[in-house]
């Protein structure tokens, strides 16, 4: 937690900054704590603990501006460190597109608590959080002869944030998160050695799904048995939950006020026209409580709001902070996504599964790239061969090829099981008519 002391140094760190040359600043101040078990065949392979205090810095120098950062908080230091920092910045080449944000789109602080951190996060126990990671690794040793590797983590971290600007913004936030994991490997046939995880993941350590772990990470990677490629086509597509957020990833990309003002997206000036399917409804919801991505304002100080980002297909904003705005001479937003959501429909990855006659069910991307200039892709995936609306072959080595644009112009349905621990709350998608590459 962060105390009175440390908030008062942030601000004569902002104050002896102002009065040794700078314009305006920004400072935040990080205290935060990580633990990190490993373990891989049932003993320990890795432990770690850490602690952080930081303090950054961004300065606007005549004109120009410069991030610096120190975990060195001693005032005597704090100051030979900012004069020159100050100096640093005076070398740089002018850029008047760098300021703060206007005051009045800055958070007020006058809301409820989002709930985002575990006050019990320092009582637990250490030898509590090993027998967590062992436990998981024990669901998977023994259970299979073919078995060649069982590992799993417990991993946590707790986080307090300030922040303060020259103009007037001042805001905290903190957090905390608990991770559970386990991966298994298996000897196939051949040379081939499947492998898959499982895992989950919460702000609350009460809420941790604790159990089964390990035997739901044994348990997909024995259903890779026998893969291989299938023939080439086109075919419907339906990609997991776990697995869906990697296609949106491109688009959001190609969402932000560096790829447009830079040229190197494929969604330029397309503010309030429709780009894609009819299925694309996206909604950033900024302010759910208890929820991973939660937050009241951005990494400028912004007041975050719930925003639609498409609506029946039709793009309604951009992520553009207060340098891009400037640069393009257009109106600011925020810096990047909060928690990102979509009406759900009502079938889950098996339903989507029954519901073709022949397709492919995506469990993973193994490489592959998209081009946020012109939104063409080709990703490595693994998966099963849809038959009858059953899950028959195991495939993998197949790539799937098209465009992004094209892709989610053929979004045919939106899955119910959105994963509910991650910012991207995406859940399975279903999709016609992707080319499939294999044999």
């Amino acid at each position: 937690m962060l105390s009175n002391t440390h908030k008062q140094l942030a601000q004569w760190a902002m104050d002896y900054a102002l009065k040794n040359g700078c314009q305006s600043v920004r400072i935040n101040l990080y205290n935060g704590s990580s633990s990190s078990f490993e373990i891989r065949d049932m003993k320990i392979d890795r432990l770690q603990q850490a602690s952080e205090n930081a303090l950054s810095l961004r300065l606007f120098v005549n004109g120009r501006f410069g991030t610096y950062s120190t975990n060195r908080l001693d005032k005597i230091e704090l100051e030979r460190f900012i004069r020159n920092a100050i100096d640093s910045t005076c070398y740089l080449t002018e850029d008047k597109a760098r300021t703060l944000p206007d005051a009045s789109r800055y958070y007020k602080g006058d809301e409820s608590d989002l709930k985002l951190y575990d006050v019990t996060f320092e009582s637990i126990r250490p030898d509590d959080k090993m027998a967590l990671a062992m436990r998981v690794c024990e669901e998977i040793m023994g259970k299979d002869e073919r078995l060649v590797s069982a590992e799993s983590s417990y991993d946590d971290e707790e986080y307090f944030r300030y922040m303060i600007a020259s103009n007037g913004f001042e805001g905290e936030a903190s957090g905390s998160h608990f991770t559970l994991s386990g991966s298994a490997g298996i000897k196939g046939e051949g040379d081939a050695r499947p492998s898959s995880f499982w895992y989950d993941s919460s702000l609350y350590y009460d809420t941790l799904i604790k159990e089964g772990i390990g035997a739901k990470a044994l348990e997909r990677t024995l259903r890779k048995l026998g893969q291989r490629k299938i023939a080439s086509a086109r075919l419907p597509m339906v990609v997991d939950f776990i697995n869906s957020r990697r296609l949106l990833s491109p688009v959001i990309d190609a969402l932000y006020g560096a790829s447009v003002q830079q040229q190197n997206s494929f969604l330029p000036d397309k503010l309030n026209r429709k780009v894609v399917g009819d299925k694309v409804t996206l909604l950033d919801e900024p302010h759910l409580p208890q929820a991973a991505g939660a937050r009241y304002f951005d990494s400028e100080g912004v007041a975050t709001k719930r925003l639609t980002v498409f609506e029946a297909g039709v793009l309604k904003t951009y992520y553009i902070d207060t340098y891009y705005a400037h640069k393009m001479e257009t109106e600011q937003t925020i810096d990047s996504p909060s928690i990102l959501t979509m009406p759900l429909g009502d079938k889950n990855t098996d339903g989507l599964v029954a519901s073709l006659d022949k397709g492919i069910l995506v469990t993973g991307f193994n490489g592959g790239n998209c081009s946020t200039t012109t939104g063409d892709f080709s990703y490595g995936i693994e998966g099963f061969l849809i038959e009858k609306g059953r899950l028959t072959q195991p495939v993998n080595e197949m790539n799937i090829t098209g465009n992004m644009l094209s892709l989610w112009n053929n979004l045919v349905e939106v899955g119910n099981d959105p994963p509910t621990h991650t910012p991207w709350r995406i859940p399975s998608l279903l999709f016609d008519g992707i080319d499939f590459s294999g044999m």
